[in-house]
Formats: structure tokens, C-alpha cells, sequence
């Protein structure tokens, strides 16, 4: 069965090899359904022997090399994947069914990260410390903490593994990365690329399957100094594994995040600013405006429109440039969505818009969604849903605004629409998350921090924070007085 495929082995070592029990899934097209590649299916002994790579470059090769050599493999690694982006972004897009314009221009878009972490890898400085004792000279130094185990999903492979790699590398680190087994495809067609940059055998290393046979044995593995995950809930078991062997986390658990529209603000702005807060990315997106806060005031007329311009979005082929709106990345995500969509009606939610699937376009498509009629306290408010579904909740001012926007145990991100800029500036101290847009949502950079409040994470990715995640500080003390007081006498 299959046996036509191109199937795809762990990546150990600077090659790639067939899992050590030569077990293998399969890997479908979210638009066909069908099976299109072969995915190695590892153990616990291949991910121990990633990690033996990972550590042996580290301690060999790759943890000999000064900062600045480091920045020029990463630059030349970005380079070669910005050549690649268009072979490489059609494969992931193949394999999680996310627009074709989306994932050429992420994937263009990861080799400028590795440009931008490049840069910061001859420029980790110490900091001499002014202590209050005479006759020592005292520094800090910053040490790469060893192999990095990263896991990530399958709404955005790349970028999101991009967002660990990158500066684990520029600190000095090696890495083991576990994608998604829907998505592992592109991963492995990019490790080759770090071989031909010239990166040391093992610098980076990429193990396949499912989570709970490969994934977990690269947590608790002992020789991994830390773990970088983003994802769900699964995340806090992963936080109690990787605190069973003293290892740090960052971790990125997604949200539900409040777009939050004001009567003062230009609506037809805020329309596309909501749609594409929530509809982009087919709603899987980590920050996706999922709760729409709008004023009491405009509500009817500001649903008139975005019910307008949301039903113009076109469904269809991922590959095809004009299509807005894709299909879902996995049948189980599938399922999981149209359950919330029961279950919204069930809570006495109302659908306005959309709420089916659309099985005449492919197997995975469900419409736009939009409910009114929701209280803060239902499940669909409350919980991740990661899908096209959007929840319309009204507020009488900022106070209440600020209460509902608030009354979530996540905190990653929060939009706000108004051109009153004190309105702006008391809002964006008052909302509890990581991120908070103003006018504008759904933006990310290299040069910005991302992460999130509450349940929503642990750690900061992107920016300058990003490398000290992947680092140990060291203090340094160094006397210049040889005569070495008597500890037994006092003076």
C-alpha cells in the first residue's frame, strides 16, 4: 500500500535515514484528501539517536565555531531557502492545504528570520557588573544550553519552526525538531538545505511520527536542555515532562483573542481588519481574532457590513491564487469545528452567516461562520475552536469592553479599532495579552516579541528576547588581590 509514494525518512546526521522500524505514515492533501507522500513513523531510539547527533555537534564541530561563523552558515542557509521558496512553500501547501500565496510569501519570509538572526549571533554581549567589592572584577557570560527539542504544529510548519530555530541557532545551539506528522514534509526537504549552507552534520536534525511515540521521547530525553513547543493543551504535559529532567520551555499554546471595534473607529477598515483576524488562514492561526467586541452602538450596521464583505470570499483550490478561503489542514480539526458549530447552536448562539460544510468544494471546507447572540461564558467563547467561526459579542464602553476582553484564561493577543489615541493607549495598557493590535491585526516580525498571558504560554519568540531562551548566564568573578583573606578571621 503506497508503495508508489515518495516517502520521506528522519533527517539524522546530515542525511536522511528510514525509521528504525521501518513503519511509515501516510501524508494527505487537505483539498484531495488523498494520500500524497510517506512520512518515516519514529520510535523512541530514533529520537534518541537525533539526539545523540545533536549533541555531538554541539560538544564537535558546530559548538567550535565563533558567533560570526555561525551568522555567515545562517545567512548563506537563508539564502538558499529564500532561492528554494517557491519548490518548498508548494510542497508544505500541498501538505496542510494553506493558500498558495500565504505559504510562498511565509516561506520567503523565514529565510528573512534567519537573515535577521544571523545578524544577532556576533552580538550576544556580556555585561561587566559594578559590585560592591573591592579588589574582584566580576562579568557575565551567556552559554548556548545545549540541544534544543522542538514540536510543532501543522498550521504554519515553517515559520513557527522558524521562530525557535533561528535564534537557537544564532545563541549556539543544536536541534532535534518533531513537526506535526500531518505536515513533515517541507522540514525535511529544508534540512537538506542546512547541508548544503555547510552547516555541520547534526547541527540540525528533524525525527517524524506521532507524538505520543517519537515526541515524548525527545522531551524526556536527558541530554535535551530544552524544549520549544507550540500547540494546545498538550502543551502543559509537555511543561510537566520537561520539569521532571529540570529542562526550560517555551512554550506558545494558542488563545482566544478579542478584535475589539469602537463606534469612533473607520468601520470599513475594522471589516478587513476583523475578516482578517479570523478568516485568514482559515482561522488557524495561534492569534486569531475569534471574539468580535463591538460597540453597542454600531453593532447592527457594523455586522451589515462585515456579513457583506465576509460572504465575498472565495472558496476553493489552496493552489490557485485567487482562492481566499481554504480548506481545513486535517480531517480531525475538520470534525473538531463542526462540533463547536453544533455546539454553539446548542448554547443558543444564532449563525448569521455560513455554519456548514461545504463537501461540493472538498472534503475538508467549512464556510465562514459568524454568531450572534453570545454570551462571554459559553463554550464557544471561551474555547479555542482554531477554525473559521467568529463570535460576536456587544459592549457598552471601555470598562465593559475590558472586562469581556479579559474574561479568558488565555492572553496572546487583542485587536482595538478606534482613532481616539487615549482610548488607544488606555486600552492597549488595560488588555491582558502578549500582543495587542491597534488598528491594524494579525501582524508578526522577526524584530517582534510574540507570546502570551496566562494559558496562552510561556516565553517570548521572535525579536532579541528570542535568543535568551536558548541561553544559560554565567557569572564571572576574577580577583586581582592574591592575598586571599583568612575566612576564619574576623575583621
Amino acid at each position: 500500500m503506497h508503495a508508489d509514494l515518495k516517502h520521506y525518512g528522519h533527517f539524522i546526521g546530515g542525511q536522511e535515514q528510514e525509521p528504525g522500524a521501518r513503519v511509515w505514515l501516510p501524508t494527505e492533501n487537505p483539498y484531495t484528501g488523498q494520500a500524497w507522500a510517506m512520512i518515516a513513523r519514529g520510535d523512541a531510539a530514533d529520537a534518541d539517536a537525533a539526539v545523540r547527533s545533536a549533541r555531538a555537534a554541539f560538544d564537535g564541530e558546530w559548538g567550535a565555531l565563533m558567533p560570526s561563523e555561525r551568522g555567515r552558515l545562517m545567512r548563506r542557509f537563508a539564502d538558499l531557502l529564500i532561492r528554494d521558496a517557491a519548490r518548498i512553500a508548494e510542497i508544505e501547501q500541498r501538505d496542510n492545504g494553506k493558500l498558495a500565496a500565504e505559504v510562498v510569501s511565509q516561506t520567503r519570509y523565514v529565510g528573512d528570520y534567519f537573515h535577521y538572526y544571523a545578524g544577532l549571533a556576533d552580538k550576544i554581549e556580556s555585561r561587566v557588573l559594578p559590585t560592591d567589592k573591592k579588589g574582584v572584577f566580576a562579568y557575565t557570560r551567556h552559554i548556548p544550553k545545549g540541544v534544543i527539542g522542538i514540536i510543532t504544529p501543522w498550521n504554519s510548519p515553517l515559520t513557527l519552526t522558524s521562530w525557535k530555530l533561528a535564534p537557537a541557532l544564532a545563541a549556539g545551539c543544536t536541534a532535534v525538531i518533531k513537526p506535526s506528522e500531518y505536515t513533515s514534509a517541507s522540514m525535511i526537504e529544508v534540512a537538506a538545505l542546512f547541508m548544503e549552507a555547510g552547516f555541520p552534520a547534526g547541527t540540525v536534525n528533524v525525527i517524524t511520527g506521532l507524538g505520543s511515540e517519537v515526541g515524548e521521547a525527545l522531551v524526556i530525553h536527558p541530554d535535551v536542555a530544552h524544549i520549544g513547543f507550540t500547540g494546545g493543551e498538550i502543551g502543559w504535559r509537555i511543561y510537566e515532562l520537561a520539569a521532571r529532567s529540570r529542562k526550560t520551555v517555551t512554550l506558545e499554546l494558542g488563545g482566544k483573542s478579542p478584535n475589539i471595534v469602537f463606534d469612533d473607529a473607520d468601520l470599513d477598515q475594522a471589516v478587513k481588519g476583523v475578516v482578517s483576524g479570523i478568516f485568514a488562514a482559515t482561522g488557524q492561526s495561534c492569534q486569531a481574532g475569534s471574539r468580535l467586541l463591538v460597540q453597542d452602538t454600531i453593532k447592527d450596521v457594523f455586522l451589515e457590513k462585515l456579513i457583506a464583505f465576509a460572504s465575498s470570499a472565495r472558496m476553493g483550490d489552496p493552489a490557485s491564487m485567487d482562492t481566499q478561503i481554504a480548506p481545513v489542514a486535517t480531517r480531525p480539526q475538520f470534525e473538531k469545528i463542526l462540533s463547536y458549530i453544533e455546539l454553539g447552536k446548542a448554547e443558543g448562539a444564532t449563525i448569521v452567516m455560513g455554519g456548514h460544510a461545504r463537501p461540493d468544494l472538498g472534503p475538508q471546507f467549512i464556510e465562514p461562520t459568524i454568531f450572534t447572540n453570545v454570551r462571554n461564558d459559553m463554550r464557544i467563547a471561551q474555547e479555542e475552536i482554531f477554525g473559521p467561526v467568529l463570535c460576536v459579542i456587544p459592549f457598552k464602553d471601555e470598562d465593559e469592553a475590558l472586562q469581556i476582553g479579559n474574561d479568558t484564561r488565555f492572553g496572546l493577543a487583542g485587536g482595538v479599532w478606534t482613532q481616539n489615541l487615549k482610548r488607544a493607549m488606555r486600552m492597549t495598557e488595560g488588555l491582558h495579552a502578549g500582543t495587542v493590535y491597534v488598528n491594524n491585526y494579525r501582524a508578526t516580525s522577526f524584530t517582534s516579541p510574540f507570546g502570551g498571558f496566562k494559558d496562552s504560554g510561556i516565553g517570548r519568540e521572535s525579536g532579541p528576547e528570542a535568543v535568551h531562551e536558548y541561553l544559560e548566564t554565567k557569572t564571572v568573578w576574577l580577583s586581582s588581590d592574591l592575598d586571599v583573606p583568612n575566612p576564619f578571621i574576623r575583621r
